[in-house]
């Protein structure tokens, strides 16, 4: 891995992936929908859509048709905390790529005939997303834990909001979060000696700058938000407090994901659907953030088997907090986080969005065998210390179905030792 500074002042992270014949290559901004105020909400994403309908060179139906051309894959996502542009292509097509996404970034052209037909397509994907209960939860899930908080807002926004948005306002916000400071390009794959002649060419010139804006740190809250929805399940979430991306708990963090939801072999996959069929859907995971995160678990089940699905859950999560992790358990862990650490990598794609997110949110990188050798040193210890941070406070609970009559008998602060609040 290499990192260069453009003469504009802008961050490069690289890997050359040797025998790889694509090239994934991405920008990346540190804003997303932490990063909005209310009035705001959904701007950052609303961004990222119309970032794909068109420049003077290119319009919308261009763009996709170059990259179709050389069967190439061009992408974006909006999250939390950052945005990402991305695409990926056969070495030999690299500097159409870069030109492209450049041109996008830069020189977008907000139409406000473009803007109003997409609007409509956002509406159209927040109902989508509002329709499918299973999505909804794990948006409601964050507003419970968060309440109150910018992190708690939907990354889609709302129709309400977005509805007033101008191209002007677009404008004004990109002018403000788009800046050199906030934007990195990271890029894998097999790279020719010309790369960064390519960049210097295309970002060299960026100098959009602008002052970093402060976060507010969250307060993690045990709430409950239940939407009633007329569904065949109950969708259920609980939330515990968990770890930012820069802190060391993180991987006896994983290492307890695992253990609890992260796979078929896991505690509460046996429990609730192996032994008991109570749920065809039911796992956990943990979300990161700068300077926090959650530990969150789901079910899907039939409102008569709620109660019960709540109750295994909780006695899953007695038990561990109790007894942690054996030596066993860890080992096995260790080992399939090994597993899937390295399998994920081998693509130049997934090489490059770990750059991205390590240098955007960390500012640093490690290797692969460093990240193995972190994971191999977690101890029983080390378990018990994120379990004492994981149920220090009352969970979050967040669901949608017909009926909260199983919510009413439940105790959020019932893992929560005693003599803590």
């Amino acid at each position: 891995m290499e990192k260069y500074t453009l003469s504009s002042g802008l961050r490069v992270v690289a890997e050359h992936i040797p025998g790889s014949r694509s090239v994934s290559f991405g920008i990346w901004v540190k804003n997303g929908s932490r990063n909005e105020s209310e009035a705001d909400n959904g701007i950052s994403h609303f961004i990222e859509h119309m970032l794909f309908k068109g420049t003077e060179r290119y319009d919308a139906r261009a763009i996709a048709e170059q990259f179709d051309a050389v069967g190439g894959n061009v992408n974006a996502f909006t999250s939390k905390e950052y945005t990402s542009y991305y695409a990926k292509v056969l070495d030999e097509h690299l500097p159409i790529a870069m030109d492209i996404l450049a041109d996008m970034f830069f020189n977008s052209k907000f139409d406000p005939e473009e803007l109003s037909r997409e609007k409509n397509v956002i509406f159209e994907e927040i109902s989508m997303y509002l329709d499918d209960p299973d999505d909804l939860v794990h948006d409601l899930i964050v507003e419970a834990a968060y309440e109150g908080h910018p992190l708690a807002m939907p990354i889609l926004g709302t129709q309400d909001h977005l509805a007033g948005m101008s191209s002007e306002d677009l404008r004004r916000f990109m002018h403000e979060r788009y800046t050199v400071d906030n934007t990195i390009v990271a890029i894998a794959g097999n790279l020719g000696d010309n790369v960064l002649e390519l960049l210097e060419q295309h970002f060299g010139s960026f100098a959009r700058k602008g002052d970093v804006s402060p976060i507010t740190e969250p307060s993690f809250g045990g709430g409950l938000v239940y939407r009633k929805k007329k569904t065949e399940q109950n969708h259920i979430c609980m939330a515990f407090q968990g770890f930012g991306y820069d802190d060391p708990r993180q991987y006896a963090m994983a290492l307890l994901n695992n253990s609890i939801g992260g796979g078929m072999s896991s505690k509460l996959f046996q429990e609730i659907r192996e032994k008991r069929g109570l749920a065809y859907s039911v796992y956990s995971y943990h979300s990161a953030h700068a300077d926090s995160g959650y530990f969150t678990i789901y079910a899907g089940t039939a409102p008569k088997q709620t109660a019960d699905v709540l109750k295994l859950t909780q006695e899953v999560l007695h038990d561990i907090r109790a007894n942690g992790l054996s030596e066993s358990e860890i080992r096995k862990g260790q080992q399939q986080l090994k597993g899937s650490l390295i399998m994920g990598l081998e693509g130049s794609g997934s090489r490059m969005n770990r750059l991205g997110k390590n240098e955007l949110m960390l500012g640093r990188h490690e290797t692969i065998d460093e990240t193995i050798a972190k994971i191999e040193a977690v101890t029983e210890a080390d378990v018990k210390l994120a379990l004492d941070h994981l149920f220090a406070q009352p969970f979050a609970v967040a669901m949608v179905g017909n009926s909260d009559r199983a919510l009413n008998a439940l105790r959020r602060d019932e893992l929560v030792p005693s003599g803590t609040n």
